[in-house]
């Protein structure tokens, strides 16, 4: 399973990565405040509404910190991880998670019927190998009960090549687990003029704007969202994330969730 985020956004003066070093824990986009998806996780909000519903109202009363975290099976064993539209990085569980892991496809934004837990796969992985999606909605669901301890619970942390060398680099490696890098997303702008149906031709003449000699990476991107405005700039990921690594690559299918 892994766990996506994006290592250089700020969260209260630091950045994620540093706020993980920090606490040694993964949490909840209930207890940080932000999200790389929607930003509905608060009480009547419809991260809220959609925990109550899946898990039969078990979480309503609980504190941030008790609910559940968000990860993805990486079923196709993908080396950019399992869900890259929500993070260039992502902490690899240990398999002794999965014991307290409950799926669902599709994500549970689509309130999904179909459930299991890691005994039970069989049925989501066929739906989800056989269904018609886009690349960065091709992942099962993982929603991991209890904490995230990085010291026991995490494998590695995966990252960008695009940090090498970079403060996230120094940072990684206070973390009291291992670090990989995976192949990396470089989006060339002459690609991303290709596809201005995909998120708008607006997020296309953004990410042109905010393109390094004619390209777009995780870096690149993340120093952009420093200034500039984090929901536009996250469509400007989606086309990297979806067009700058050869594991995305197959053409997009029918359902598009932007």
């Amino acid at each position: 399973m892994t766990v996506h985020f994006h290592p250089d956004r700020l969260l209260a003066g630091e950045t994620v990565l540093e706020r993980l070093a920090h606490d040694g824990v993964y949490r909840s986009q209930f207890e940080t405040g932000t999200s790389n998806g929607g930003l509905t996780a608060h009480p009547g909000g419809d991260r809220w509404r959609w925990e109550s519903r899946i898990f039969t109202g078990a979480y309503d009363d609980s504190p941030p910190a008790g609910r559940p975290k968000y990860g993805a099976l990486n079923f196709r064993r993908r080396r950019v991880g399992a869900a890259p539209r929500f993070g260039s990085a992502h902490l690899r569980l240990a398999a002794h998670t999965l014991a307290r892991t409950t799926f669902c496809y599709p994500d549970s934004v689509f309130e999904p019927t179909h459930f299991g837990v890691a005994s039970r796969l069989s049925t989501l992985v066929t739906l989800a190998d056989t269904d018609t999606h886009d690349p960065l909605d091709d992942y099962i669901e993982a929603q991991v009960h209890g904490p995230l301890d990085l010291a026991t619970d995490v494998e590695a942390v995966v990252l960008d090549p695009s940090y090498r060398g970079t403060p996230v680099d120094t940072v990684a490696h206070t973390l009291p687990c291992p670090i990989e890098w995976h192949g990396g997303f470089t989006l060339t702008t002459t690609e991303l003029r290709r596809h201005p149906d995909y998120r708008g031709q607006e997020f296309v003449d953004l990410g042109v704007s905010i393109a390094d000699a004619g390209r777009l990476d995780p870096r690149i991107v993340g120093l952009a969202a420093r200034t500039g405005d984090l929901q536009a700039l996250k469509r400007v990921w989606h086309y990297v994330a979806r067009f700058g690594t050869p594991e995305l690559a197959h053409p997009p299918e029918d359902r598009r969730r932007q």
